[in-house]
């Protein structure tokens, strides 16, 4: 795990990548879930990748099903869901945990030197967001309540919009 970069995670087809292919990209990584409260989120996260996607940022949803169970659909339905209900067109990966034993290794990354707003290291709960500027550092982490609208300002400062 020496880098953001070398992390290898699953697309929702299965099939690995490394987060090398994003690098010199701002990103937007977010635990994502279709049946939360919070859910309506995707929607505004749709709207800064329509925005901002030509400028150079990436969004990287990881549907997780550890918050209440809020994401109880396979990869393929979560897909479905996210393309039909909110237009979704940025990336989702497999279904992962963020917090465990069985944290998927680019959480454990993420979360290693970012504690939430309360001090945890743990994630709190869904469409908790983690900024990272082009060269792979971990700029700030936001908690599930912080819109993605209110992240706009950071954002546009790293893409220099």
């Amino acid at each position: 795990m020496s880098n953001l970069y070398s992390q290898v995670v699953k697309k929702s087809d299965m099939t690995d990548i490394t987060l090398n292919e994003f690098k010199n990209k701002v990103l937007l990584i977010v635990n994502v879930a279709s049946e939360c409260g919070l859910t309506y989120q995707y929607e505004a996260l749709q709207d800064l990748h329509n925005k901002y996607n030509a400028d150079g940022l990436e969004i990287l949803g990881f549907p997780c099903n550890q918050f209440g169970a809020q994401e109880p659909g396979s990869n393929e339905e979560i897909q479905f869901f996210c393309t039909e209900k909110y237009d979704v067109s940025f990336s989702l990966f497999d279904k992962i945990d963020v917090n465990g034993d069985s944290a998927a290794p680019i959480y454990q990354f993420l979360k290693k030197d970012n504690p939430s707003e309360s001090g945890s290291d743990d994630i709190e709960w869904n469409f908790t967001k983690f900024l990272v500027s082009r060269d792979g550092e971990i700029i700030m982490r936001f908690g599930p309540k912080t819109e993605p609208e209110e992240i706009k300002k950071d954002i546009e400062e790293l893409l220099n919009v």
